[in-house]
């Protein structure tokens, strides 16, 4: 599925469109939306169905809270990446289609003004890059999109095997990230002043544990049991 972060113009959401029909991406998910006439844009052409059914919402992690594998993209120019960062080459179309096999993949794209921020990252399990001049690093959105899932998309040999085991969904990572980082506000961990910081390092820790559904329910009912003792602690 492609999700599109604060879309700026409805004619590159159009174009964003099209270009998922072309290639077979049939989920288009939208946060925040700058354009509310964007179901209208004629540059989706073949693809009104897409736009017609897209689904709005106002955060990332709404969005992609149903999706296994979570990619940012970025141009990188001189940002300081906390995220493993991947070229668009076999080797990451292999990656992402062996994920399609055991669960929901989201892409994700930023506006055409900033593009992703590092808040929208943390939700990432890791980042794509297209290889491009480096005098000229960005690109139109609804032209990233085509390239991308041109990229991913490719038949070639793909040795990848598939992992039995299901992986957890980031609507499961994001409820234990909630939940800890109560933990650690109650307990003390988070020093005052450090709130943001610490709920990114602790939303970056879970998604590098790449933890399994079954995993990820018996963690959830830890932390769970464990910030409800902190809570009746502090009521004594």
């Amino acid at each position: 599925m492609v999700v599109l972060v604060r879309p700026r113009n409805p004619l590159n959401i159009g174009a964003a469109a099209r270009a998922m029909s072309n290639f077979g991406a049939r989920h288009l998910r939208l946060v925040n939306p700058y354009a509310v006439g964007f179901r209208e844009a004629r540059s989706a052409v073949g693809a009104s169905a897409l736009l017609t059914n897209a689904q709005e919402f106002d955060t990332v992690a709404q969005a992609v809270e149903d999706c296994s594998l979570v990619i940012g993209t970025t141009a990188v120019r001189d940002r300081d990446l906390q995220n493993p960062l991947r070229r668009l080459n076999d080797e990451s179309g292999s990656a992402v289609r062996a994920a399609l096999k055991s669960g929901r993949v989201a892409l994700l794209f930023g506006s055409e003004k900033v593009g992703l921020t590092n808040e929208d990252f943390t939700h990432c399990h890791w980042l794509l890059n297209i290889p491009t001049h480096e005098q000229h690093i960005s690109m139109n959105l609804g032209q990233a999109v085509a390239v991308c899932l041109f990229g991913l998309s490719r038949s070639v040999a793909d040795n990848a095997t598939p992992n039995d085991a299901e992986p957890a969904e980031s609507g499961e990572l994001e409820k234990i990230t909630q939940g800890l980082y109560e933990a650690l506000k109650i307990s003390g961990y988070v020093k005052p002043g450090n709130d943001a910081v610490s709920e990114k390092k602790v939303r970056r820790l879970m998604l590098r544990l790449n933890l399994q559904a079954m995993d990820a329910k018996v963690l959830l009912g830890m932390v769970r049991q464990i910030v409800w003792k902190l809570r009746q602690a502090g009521k004594n």
